[in-house]
């Protein structure tokens, strides 16, 4: 297991680690009207392994609220400050009209940490997601959030995303790799915070579904396989859906590196592991991201 002062020399890529450079006209087309509407995409800066991939099928992850994070996890490279830039009011408008040029059926907008903000910025975030399901009725929404609380959650009581999204990052062990105002309980408690609103179309109601949750875990930072299915079980406890299990990759030299790089095959009985405590559905291989494959993660057919 990799303590906070261990350090792993770093360790060289196996052949399944294969990431492709983006490239082709859908590719061009998405840069293009992202660039026209001054957006930003996690798959930019988060230097996410599947820009190819994703963007040539003509999709992205919109991320709002600026390209700064208030905080600094040792594994992210989004640029870090302690305050960030004033929101834009015009951010909802402009990615729901990129999504309509872009054609999207499924668009997922996630958020830099914003703790320098009144409600950290929640309010900014459900406006965005109202703007854009207004603008796109027919393109299904998933929020990634961040560790909202209840009162900042209550900001979305208006919106209804058709799925919300918040990572738990890692083994309770190794939550050292995130800011430290995060930790494994609070993320826990923000998925049961958000289990626990009923919305319909005309606003709160006791009667209505629960929402569907999605969270994800990085392999490959010094886990134990029992730390891993410990943390799905907790995940499942707090009534989670959805889980991706990803492997870290290690985006530059400022961040941590990587302790291990975990195979297809463990990959594969990971996920087995996640279908038999009852996930509705797993997205698990080397690649994967919390957004990988997020339209067939939401229709159940991963």
């Amino acid at each position: 297991m990799v303590s906070e002062k261990t350090q792993v020399p770093p360790l060289k890529k196996p052949d399944w680690i294969r990431i492709k450079a983006p490239s082709g006209d859908s590719w061009k087309r998405v840069r293009g009207i992202i660039e026209k509407h001054r957006l930003h995409t996690v798959c930019d800066e988060a230097q996410c392994p599947n820009r190819g991939e994703c963007w040539g099928s003509g999709t992205a992850t919109f991320m709002i609220l600026g390209d700064l994070c208030t905080r600094s996890c040792r594994f992210c490279a989004v640029a870090s400050a302690r305050e960030g830039r004033p929101p834009w009011d015009e951010e909802g408008r402009e990615i729901a009209r990129a999504v309509e040029e872009l054609k999207l059926r499924y668009v997922v907008l996630t958020s830099v940490d914003r703790d320098d903000l009144f409600l950290r910025g929640a309010d900014h975030f459900a406006a965005c997601v109202g703007a854009i399901k207004a603008g796109n009725p027919g393109t299904r929404l998933e929020a990634l959030i961040p560790d909202y609380t209840e009162p900042e959650l209550a900001c979305f009581a208006e919106q209804k995303p058709d799925v919300w999204a918040h990572n738990v990052e890692t083994v309770r062990s190794l939550q050292w790799v995130r800011d430290k105002r995060a930790s494994f309980d609070k993320s826990l408690s923000t998925l049961r915070a958000v289990k626990n609103i009923r919305l319909s179309k005309t606003g709160v109601s006791e009667t209505a579904a629960a929402p569907v949750t999605k969270s994800s875990l990085m392999l490959g930072l010094g886990e134990t396989r029992d730390e891993v299915l410990s943390a799905l079980d907790e995940l499942r406890s707090a009534g989670v859906d959805i889980l991706v299990l990803g492997q870290y990759l290690r985006p530059s030299p400022a961040q941590i590196p990587v302790a291990a790089y975990i195979t297809p095959e463990e990959f594969q009985r990971y996920a087995e592991e996640g279908r038999n405590r009852g996930f509705a559905s797993v997205v698990a291989s080397p690649l994967a991201r919390t957004s990988y494959h997020a339209l067939a993660a939401a229709e159940g057919t991963v």
